[in-house]
């Protein structure tokens, strides 16, 4: 098992030396696809060498045109395996930020420029190879790689295998890339955590908005307004989706504060800011972030959940993983 762990490090530090890094859309060439038998190979040859020395002894010329039909089927397997990759345009299509301890999703599309379809393709990271696809002439599918994740910060998928065996599973080809692909990680939200302080006059709790408290009319509704000023009532009359307007003085919005998260260390506050965000934004509140180097205002909807999350994942990082 050494040695052939060692094998596998010299090959991959050979590759990457070869290839070097892949930062933009990778056009599969003849240099950069690989192929061997598989186990499945190494015994059809073996069977083929034992059927030719067979015939040769008894001068079995049936055996020998057997023979020889079955090397001549099996160097065509060969060429089909390596055609199947041959051309095909790879390319990173982002990324899916996962809460810490839940797989990073990492999407990668196939194109085929080709005039022939491209069957039983599969993607391997981490040593887990995805489902085989197809990828049909002039078309384009997508990997989604799925990649663990152990804390908060950013992971990096530095290696990528696109393989197949197609079309006998005789041969396996496959083609190396380095993308260097980012994914955020967020904080996995605290499992148990108190309410963060909102009520008006606490200090951290939010920021006082005008606007929001005599009912002054409706408008047009533009997304990111709070479902909560949905006027349902006239939207079940007209089938038109209003928002309610307010006016004077109004409600104070929270400002979620890594001052006011408790917890003993950093990554326990972190937490519970992740809990606060999460839970807001289900409610669908109108919420805002502060940290030591920056806020960020109050805003509504899923863009602002995010922005919330990426900050408070950005915040004092650790060196990224590397998958």
């Amino acid at each position: 098992m050494r040695i052939r762990a060692r094998l596998d490090r010299f090959a991959r530090d050979w590759i990457r030396r070869r290839q070097g890094p892949d930062r933009e859309a990778v056009t599969l060439r003849r240099g950069r696809i690989y192929i061997l038998p598989t186990g499945l190979g190494a015994a059809f040859g073996l069977m083929l060498f034992a059927m030719l020395l067979g015939s040769l002894n008894y001068a079995n010329n049936m055996g020998l045109a057997l023979t020889f039909l079955l090397a001549a089927l099996g160097v065509g397997a060969m060429h089909a395996c390596h055609r199947n990759l041959e051309t095909l345009v790879v390319r990173a299509a982002g990324a899916e930020p996962p809460f810490a301890g839940n797989d990073a999703v990492f999407r990668i599309a196939l194109a085929n420029p080709g005039r022939a379809p491209r069957c039983d393709l599969e993607a391997v990271a981490t040593g887990v190879a995805h489902a085989p696809l197809a990828v049909a002439a002039g078309g384009e599918s997508v990997f989604s790689l799925r990649v663990p994740t152990r804390r908060r910060g950013s992971i990096v998928l530095d290696r990528i295998e696109i393989a197949t065996r197609f079309p006998y599973g005789l041969f396996r080809a496959w083609a190396v890339l380095h993308p260097a692909m980012q994914c955020l990680v967020y904080p996995r939200p605290a499992a148990d955590s108190p309410l963060p302080p909102q009520a008006p006059g606490l200090a951290g709790c939010g920021t006082k908005r005008r606007g929001e408290d005599d009912f002054a009319g409706l408008k047009d509704y533009h997304a990111g307004d709070p479902p909560r000023h949905i006027a349902w009532k006239a939207f079940a009359r007209s089938d038109e989706l209003l928002v309610k307007e307010f006016s004077g003085d109004a409600e104070a919005l929270p400002v979620f504060d890594l001052a006011d998260a408790p917890g003993p260390d950093l990554e326990s506050r972190l937490s519970v800011l992740a809990r606060w965000i999460v839970d807001a934004h289900a409610r669908g509140m109108t919420f805002g972030l502060r940290l030591a180097d920056g806020e960020i205002p109050p805003e509504p909807g899923d863009a602002q959940r995010r922005r919330c999350l990426a900050a408070i994942a950005r915040f004092d990082a650790p060196a990224p993983d590397v998958a």
